[in-house]
């Protein structure tokens, strides 16, 4: 019996050893991430921590490749870079880089984040089941219209026109106008719609807000408007119009409020679903998300040189308050 007891052990210990190499092989796996991102140097911090939290570290066993499109090339040309790069799955932030990542592969996982309707943009076939290569997470931006819409009241309570400037481009914006405008109604305010399909239009576009005596603005999301957003918020404190964002980031670059996800929150979330990619879940089958957690952010800076008291009750409520060119968490 000791005898044929022996194989036995030997043919355990062997397995285990396989065991034990398939694991370290497994762990010794580097994924590679490609992050196509409208600005910055590199992935935001939220992200990179939530990689960390789920076990990834960079360099060891993940490796990003970060894409930008600020006085760079085109959407298209950085998401045919990334798959060429043969990456195991692609981040894209806002409608433009996730669409040209859709067209530069139909097999490259693809997880969206700051993209208002993918269902009307025909990323997704819905929420539920997205199907395809693409995942994400929703901006539920038209949703949000009317918050935003009633924080500009909040601030300048004898408002009464609002300026709305929009694309002209895409089903989404369509969606986002109709929101926007019915938003308004519930109101009381008159909404005076501000269509561009060209950036030579925008100034001009400022002047008829003006002209038609506009008390504030209010920015619908649209790719279209990324490489331009400079231009805008110096416009709008030049026509000292109090205006209304979607992103954080334009209030770190003199815009005056934003109002829209928690962009900390969401990006740790698009760092899940990277994860539930990279252990082989499918985009079809991961359902899109949908914002829970938003945030207020106001620069008193722009605040002051356009003549503006924000009243201490809004202040109270936002997330990140800027003042002069320091920001002040909360």
């Amino acid at each position: 019996m000791k005898r044929a007891a022996v194989p036995s052990i030997l043919v355990a210990v062997v397995l285990l050893a396989l065991g034990v190499i398939a694991e370290a092989q497994q762990a010794e796996k580097v994924f590679r991430i490609g992050y196509l991102g409208s600005s910055g140097s590199g992935p935001p911090p939220a992200f990179r921590q939530g990689l960390r939290d789920l076990g990834y570290v960079e360099g060891r066993n993940v490796v990003i490749e970060f894409r930008t499109r600020r006085g760079k090339s085109g959407w298209s040309e950085l998401a045919e870079e990334l798959v060429g790069l043969k990456v195991d799955v692609i981040v894209a932030g806002g409608a433009g880089a996730v669409t040209a990542a859709k067209n530069a592969s139909a097999t490259t996982a693809i997880v969206m984040e700051q993209v208002n309707d993918p269902i009307a943009l025909g990323l997704v076939a819905s929420l539920a089941h997205p199907g395809g290569n693409i995942t994400g997470i929703s901006n539920l931006s038209p949703e949000l219209s009317g918050k935003r819409l009633e924080l500009l009241k909040e601030v300048i309570p004898k408002i009464y026109r609002v300026a709305a400037l929009a694309s002209r481009r895409g089903a989404a914006m369509q969606t986002s106008i109709k929101e926007t405008e019915a938003a308004a109604q519930s109101l009381r305010l008159q909404l005076q719609l501000l269509e561009v399909k060209a950036a030579d239009e925008i100034e001009s576009a400022f002047d008829a807000a003006k002209k038609q005596r506009a008390d504030a603005l209010v920015q619908i999301q649209a790719s279209f408007f990324e490489p331009h957003q400079q231009r805008i918020i110096d416009l709008a404190a030049k026509y000292r119009l109090p205006a209304m964002y979607n992103n954080r980031d334009d209030v770190e670059i003199g815009g005056l409020m934003s109002y829209g996800p928690d962009r900390a929150d969401r990006n740790r979330r698009v760092a899940y679903f990277v994860d539930r990619i990279l252990k082989g879940a499918k985009p079809a089958d991961l359902p899109v998300e949908q914002p829970t957690k938003f945030e207020l952010v106001i620069n008193l800076k722009t605040a002051k040189l356009i003549g503006l008291t924000i009243p201490p009750n809004v202040l109270a409520r936002a997330r990140k308050v800027i003042k002069e060119s320091a920001g002040i968490n909360r």
